[in-house]
């Protein structure tokens, strides 16, 4: 009895949390609840957020990923090369930085799953890689001019509600779906929980630990673009750091760091 006290607590300790905080900052300031300070909070979020579902996938497989933040620099200054110095219009320069960071997502997951380089050092080494290379292809110059229509990605909205906010629902819905409502999803969960159990029911965990390296850089390269769309310049300073940031808001969120324990509704309530 005392032990399902102990983990209903743990469960849900940051709801108890998040209502504490509302209800102190709600006290402290008159303008903390009205709707345009909370959509103006959501908005300054949503990068973190989106990146967040790709870390919880990442993290559940027992995995970590220190790369996010050198792969939202290489977003930023590949995607605004294409457009600035390349004249690619704005939608196949989007596609294309995704598929390349994809594939970077998919190389560090070969790494880890293949070659069965530890998950800490092959995303550290690619953290490295891609922070100098995103400097070696700016010659450490920020880039100028993008297209004015593209601030619309990071800076419109739909209504009263910021498009990177909308996105950002998106993902987490999408996310979740994946998580608890497909094959693939049970199978995160449970390469978390125990590897060789998984693997000896005839489960390719080699192609889900390469999927979630995927999932992470897929979806950080999408907060990378839409920060490039709210800074309006190609930085390649950008990021930096950004990796403790997801990872402190997915295990508050409630996401076990030894994997196999968590929900992305939890870590949806950190934001």
């Amino acid at each position: 009895m005392i032990n399902q006290y102990i983990v209903s607590i743990k469960k849900y300790a940051i709801v108890g949390v998040l209502l504490l905080l509302v209800v102190f900052f709600s006290i402290v300031s008159d303008s903390f609840l009205t709707t345009k300070n909370l959509l103006t909070v959501a908005r300054q979020v949503s990068m973190l957020g989106i990146s967040a579902v790709g870390m919880t996938f990442v993290i559940l497989t027992a995995g970590i990923d220190l790369s996010v933040g050198s792969v939202m620099a290489i977003t930023n200054i590949t995607c605004s090369m294409m457009m600035v110095n390349a004249g690619i219009p704005i939608l196949p320069a989007v596609i294309l930085t995704l598929l390349i960071v994809a594939v970077i997502g998919y190389i560090t997951g070969l790494l880890v799953a293949y070659v069965r380089v530890p998950a800490l050092i092959t995303t550290l080494a690619m953290m490295t890689i891609l922070r100098g290379l995103s400097f070696v292809l700016c010659k450490g110059m920020p880039i100028w001019g993008l297209p004015e229509s593209f601030k619309k990605l990071g800076q419109g909205y739909v209504g009263e509600i910021p498009i990177p906010v909308i996105i950002m629902v998106i993902v987490f819905i999408l996310g979740w779906f994946f998580l608890n409502r497909t094959k693939t999803g049970r199978y995160i969960y449970g390469l978390g929980g125990n590897k060789e159990a998984v693997r000896l029911s005839g489960v390719n965990i080699k192609r889900i630990e390469t999927l979630v390296f995927t999932i992470s850089a897929l979806l950080t390269g999408l907060a990378g673009i839409i920060m490039l769309s709210r800074i309006n310049t190609g930085q390649p300073k950008i990021g930096t750091g950004y990796e403790m940031d997801v990872i402190t808001a997915v295990v508050l969120g409630g996401v076990s760091i030894m994997g196999g324990e968590g929900s992305l509704i939890g870590v949806f309530l950190v934001f």
